[in-house]
């Protein structure tokens, strides 16, 4: 198991979150989410639990195995009764009385950021129930870095989810230094850069990178403690948990694949790229 500088993730037993963590979509074959926890995986992060066959699955690892289970969530509501509702329906979806984390999700610059960290926003909503033991982390999501460090300055978040690939680096700079000395935890996410890091590029004449590459690319970062693999196959799944059994990379590795990044990023100027400052 990782332990990051600072805060950690664990389970209700205490156990550390596993470096791989699992993310957990409506399209994954329904034993991806069974045979990642028998491999090791602790960390569930899942934005719907509609999907009956995705849901089967946690429901019988809730029952045997609650306290040694990170069960992560969250939404892109912004008012309080909305929140409420959505977060009393899911847990009553699962059986449980607590979630581990709970996410603001996908804070953006397009947000009204007053009501998310004024008072009696969405972090006063969050840290209510946190005060109330009905959720333990106190989570937010951005792909923004701007947004990433107001949110780890205001001092009410206990985790972080943040954009980190091969590509986009420029964490490295500002949003991980500062999450390091906050002692704010990050679960890296987009480690493939929606899968456009494994198709290669005209220009490279290395190898391809391979998802548990790109996955232990991010865990070389001190600050991140867990990194996102959303795979829809249990052939996927079974490569990706390489991860938590091989070391990591060496540093001639990593200046390879940074190369290998600046191409894919190319010259950054496209919308895709510039939308999330």
């Amino acid at each position: 198991m990782r332990e990051t500088n600072g805060k950690s993730i664990t389970t209700l037993c205490g156990e550390l979150a596993q470096p791989l963590g699992l993310a957990v979509y409506p399209d994954h074959r329904s034993k991806c989410v069974p045979v990642a926890y028998l491999k090791g995986v602790n960390f569930f992060f899942f934005y719907s639990l509609n999907e009956e066959s995705v849901a089967s699955g946690f429901f019988s690892m809730l029952q045997q195995s609650r306290e040694n289970i990170i069960i992560a969530t969250g939404s892109t509501l912004r008012t309080e009764n909305d929140l409420n509702r959505f977060f009393s329906s899911t847990l009553k979806r699962l059986g449980v009385n607590v979630l581990d984390i709970f996410f603001v999700e996908y804070v953006s610059p397009s947000d009204d950021i007053g009501k998310i960290i004024d008072r009696g926003g969405v972090l006063d909503v969050l840290c209510g129930w946190q005060r109330h033991g009905v959720i333990r982390y106190v989570g937010v999501t951005t792909h923004s870095r701007e947004l990433a460090l107001r949110l780890i300055n205001d001092g009410r978040i206990d985790v972080l989810m943040h954009r980190f690939n091969m590509a986009h680096r420029r964490a490295t700079e500002t949003v991980f230094p500062a999450a390091l000395e906050a002692g704010v935890p990050v679960v890296a996410f987009t480690a493939t850069r929606w899968q456009t890091l494994l198709r290669g590029h005209p220009k490279w004449r290395g190898a391809v990178p391979t998802a548990p590459n790109c996955y232990q690319y991010c865990l070389r970062q001190p600050a991140v403690q867990i990194v996102l693999s959303a795979p829809t196959t249990l052939t996927q799944l079974r490569e990706n948990l390489i991860v938590l059994m091989q070391g990591g990379i060496g540093s001639k590795s990593v200046m390879e694949w940074e190369a290998y990044g600046d191409l894919i990023y190319g010259d950054g100027k496209h919308s895709f790229e510039t939308k999330w400052l």
